[in-house]
Formats: structure tokens, C-alpha cells, sequence
């Protein structure tokens, strides 16, 4: 079902429809323009063409005027006719299956249901497409609140960047429409929550190195995709992480990501626990922040909490900037080793994606990804 919802651009959603034949060139319209095309090449072959004026299909039209041709000149210029006319006809059929697919969508095309959770900026509500039955979750954005809070840009960046990503542990954000006073994310929909709130009714509040080494594996090979493509999500945190219907992680909230081909940024962003070295100096960053932020996440779902939590901000952003920490005993020593090799103040010198997929730790807990069921 989820193929009924496609986006082609971040300003519509299309739904994917058989084309009518009232769309398409008819066979007689077709065998008509093949003739007037080959007129023009060869004259003498006009009383074999007349004959597939009949309902035959156009591979037998092809194979009638191959057979006529007896010298490979005059064939090679009636095949490139004809090849012509195909590509002629199919832009025309792609035009009209366009113009049945596009759709502007409105909040009458959707049952609203319960509410999922609520942001600084609206809420997200879990919602069916009435034509077909397609559950999705709703995220409402409110005009006003995103005008005051001066987020437009960072707005439209989620839109931008989430609608073009496609991983199996990376949210997909179908499409978005508009009124007077919102602005409407259609996502997809995770049934199992936050990983935050997984996290906090797990017994201790902490997961077993299993089930964490399950989650990061998937999130590192999801960060991989994205960096591959220039975007860095900046935000790495429990509560933007969402677990889908089979408990796979499903990476969420681009609001702060950005597209960095370029690749160095200087915009402080991202939550105080998870901010790396640099961004709290006020230096450049890239990529690497998010190999930061995968080695704090690995840290808190293992304890329960973040590696740099302090009694103050201030104390916070010292041990941050020193990678200051300590492991409590149950923690393992090759779970430990991986979390510094991610925990680095030197960003270049933090372990790759590459490096962290095939780390002992994330290979022998991940072996079955039975962690995450």
C-alpha cells in the first residue's frame, strides 16, 4: 500500500496511476505517424506499410517494415524513423500520465487521528488517506509559531532533504501541502515511538549491549547513506529516533540537517549532551559531528544517560571539549573501545562509518538483529 504514496518534488504528493487509454497515442494514430516517417526514406514500400493498418501491435508493425527493406542503408534510416516516433510517443505518454497523477493535496483528503507528540512548533497526528485506507503520521506546523520563531529556512530544509532520502532506517517523508494558517509533513508512520521512550521503560532504563549494538549498526549505515549524499542530520538523540513496526530504528526530525557538499559549517545546533568539541568552541564542522553524536547515543542507551552530564552548562561544555568520561563496570571493554574511537576531540581522528559497521562489538552483537525485536 505504500506504493500509493510517491513524492516527485517537496511542493506535492503524487499517487501513482495506471494511465487510461484515452492518454495514449491509438495503434492507428501510431501506425500513421510510422508511415508519414518512413514516406520520406523509402517510396516503394508504401503497399506493405497499408497492410498494419489493422489493430496488430507495434513490435509486428516493426517486424513488416524489417522484412520489406532489403539493403541495411535504407533499414538503419527506417529503424532511427521509427525510433524517433517511439521516443516521440512515450514523452507524450509520460506528459499525460503526469498530468493524471498530480494532485494537490488538502486536509479533507486525510482522517485525522490520535495525536502522536507534540514539538516546539506543532504537533504530529496519526492520520489515513481516505481514497486508500493509507495510514500515515501527520505532523502540523503552525505558520505563526514558525514566522516567530524565525525556523522558515530550517522549515523547508526538512522538507527538502527528508523527501529525497530513501533508507530503510531513515524515515520517509511522503510529501506536504498548505493552508492560510499550517503546514503539513506527511511521514511515515513508526508504530513502536520514540527510541527515548523504549529507552526509559526498559528495566534500569538502559538497553542490553545487544539490542544497542542492533540500534547503532542501523543508524550507522543510515548516517553512511546520508553522507554519502552530502547531508549531515546535526541532531543525533533518543528522542529523534523512531522504531518501526518490526522495532528497526528509523532515523527522524531533519530539522537541523543540512545539505553540505562543501562541506565545513559554523551554525551552532543539535542538543547540549550531544554537541561535539567543536560546535561548542564555535569552530567549523562537518560529517564527523555525527559520528559524535553516534558514539554519545551508544553511550546513554548502554547507562541511561549521556557520557557529559553536569550539575552545569558550564561544566558540561568542559568535559565535552576534553572528553572527559568514565564507563560504570558493566559496560564492555569492546563496547568501551568503540565509544572512544567515536568520543574523539580531534574530528578527523574519529572512527568512520566504514570503521564502526565492522567493529567486533557491533559484528558480534549484530550477527542474528535479533536486538531489536
Amino acid at each position: 500500500m505504500a506504493a500509493n504514496l510517491k513524492t516527485s518534488n517537496v511542493k506535492q504528493l503524487r499517487i501513482s496511476k495506471t494511465s487510461t487509454s484515452s492518454t495514449r497515442l491509438s495503434e492507428k494514430e501510431n501506425d500513421s505517424q510510422i508511415i508519414n516517417a518512413i514516406k520520406n526514406v523509402v517510396t516503394n514500400i508504401t503497399s506493405d506499410l497499408e497492410k498494419t493498418e489493422n489493430k496488430e501491435t507495434k513490435k509486428n508493425d516493426d517486424n513488416t517494415i524489417s522484412r520489406s527493406i532489403s539493403t541495411a542503408k535504407t533499414e538503419t534510416k527506417i529503424q532511427e524513423s521509427i525510433k524517433h516516433i517511439q521516443s516521440s510517443r512515450d514523452k507524450q505518454n509520460n506528459e499525460n500520465e503526469n498530468d493524471d497523477s498530480n494532485k494537490k493535496w488538502v486536509l479533507a483528503d486525510f482522517e485525522i487521528g490520535k495525536p502522536l507528540g507534540k514539538g516546539k512548533f506543532g504537533n504530529v497526528y496519526l492520520a489515513r488517506e481516505r481514497r486508500t485506507r493509507f495510514v500515515v503520521a501527520m505532523k502540523v506546523l503552525f505558520k505563526k509559531q514558525i514566522e516567530e520563531g524565525n525556523v522558515q529556512h530550517q522549515v523547508r530544509r526538512e522538507i527538502e532533504i527528508q523527501t529525497h532520502l530513501r533508507h530503510p532506517n531513515i524515515l520517509r517523508m511522503y510529501g506536504y501541502f498548505h493552508d492560510a494558517k499550517r503546514v503539513y509533513l506527511i511521514l511515515e508512520y513508526a508504530p513502536n515511538g520514540e527510541l527515548f521512550k523504549a529507552l526509559k521503560a526498559s528495566p534500569n532504563e538502559r538497553f542490553d549491549e545487544q539490542k544497542t549494538a542492533c540500534y547503532i549498526r542501523q543508524m550507522a549505515d543510515a548516517l553512511k547513506y546520508c553522507h554519502n549524499k552530502k547531508v549531515i542530520h546535526r541532531d543525533i538523540k533518543p528522542e529523534n529516533l523512531l522504531l518501526g513496526k518490526n522495532g528497526e530504528l528509523k532515523i527522524a526530525d531533519f530539522g537541523w540537517s543540512v545539505h553540505a557538499p562543501s562541506s565545513r559549517r559554523e551554525t551552532l545546533c543539535g542538543t547540549l549532551d550531544y554537541l561535539p568539541p567543536e560546535m561548542v568552541l564555535g569552530k567549523s564542522h562537518d560529517h564527523t559531528v555525527d559520528l559524535w553524536g553516534a558514539g554519545i547515543l551508544c553511550y546513554e542507551c548502554l547507562t541511561g544517560s549521556p557520557p557529559f552530564v553536569a550539575q552545569s552548562y558550564e561544566e558540561t561544555y568542559n568535559k565535552i571539549i576534553r572528553a572527559r568520561f568514565t564507563f560504570p563496570n558493566y559496560v564492555s571493554e569492546l563496547a568501551r573501545d568503540l565509544i572512544r574511537k567515536l568520543l574523539v576531540v580531534k574530528a578527523e581522528n574519529r572512527l568512520p562509518w566504514d570503521g564502526v559497521l565492522s567493529h567486533p562489538w557491533i559484528v558480534n552483537n549484530t550477527s542474528k538483529e535479533s536486538g531489536t525485536n
